[in-house]
């Protein structure tokens, strides 16, 4: 690598940080709807040509910023995960990172989700923030799988399958503070139920199978 493109690299990195610092910074203090792109450039002090390189819109400046919070609650839900015996608690345990985190700014965390659900195909954010979800239904049928020694094709299939139900149990409780459905119950105390319905489940389908 030549002594230009080092720096040039240097550079682009660093951009990308204050970029990133900026829009973290701003929707944390605004939220989605009160941050611009001028705002968050103004406050990376860039040009808004400059910011439009690493991320052409609002949307894809929140993708990039959430994208960096769920893979750190991925990781910090591996890890509580490991030390859990129970299987329905090590679920829970997993995925209730990405829950918590949701809930300190639920409005950023539904338009988070709408975006990873129906944003633009091609944005490379977007396809990053789906390349995380599978990771943590990764996660998930990793633990459901871990007390068999020697799992059967049907039954990865079917922990696969029990993964993405986990995941849209999750998400419906990442939205449930912000759609006001169900106010008299608490989502993680929800979660938590359901997630115990899908592991028992598992356990007694998985147990039946030759």
């Amino acid at each position: 690598m030549t002594t230009t493109t080092g720096r040039r690299d240097r550079s682009t990195q660093a951009k990308r940080e204050r970029i990133f610092a900026a829009a973290s910074t701003l929707f944390a203090e605004l939220g989605f709807q009160g941050t611009t792109t001028q705002a968050v450039s103004d406050r990376a002090d860039i040009a808004a040509g400059t910011l439009f390189r690493y991320a052409a819109t609002k949307a894809e400046l929140l993708l990039m910023v959430y994208n960096t919070e769920l893979r750190q609650a991925i990781t910090a839900g591996r890890l509580a995960a490991e030390s859990v015996a129970d299987p329905a608690a090590a679920v829970f345990a997993a995925v209730r990172p990405v829950l918590v985190g949701s809930h300190r700014n639920p409005d950023n965390a539904i338009h988070y989700q709408r975006e990873l659900l129906f944003g633009v195909e091609a944005n490379p954010h977007r396809a990053e923030g789906l390349a995380l979800v599978v990771e943590l239904e990764r996660v998930v049928s990793a633990i459901l799988l871990r007390d068999i020694a020697e799992p059967a094709r049907e039954q990865v299939e079917l922990a696969a399958r029990c993964s993405r139900i986990v995941f849209s149990a999750l998400h419906l409780a990442l939205a449930q503070p912000s759609t006001h459905t169900f106010p008299d119950k608490s989502p993680e105390a929800e979660l938590r139920a359901q997630i115990a319905i899908i592991v028992a489940g598992f356990a007694s389908t998985t147990g039946g199978m030759k």
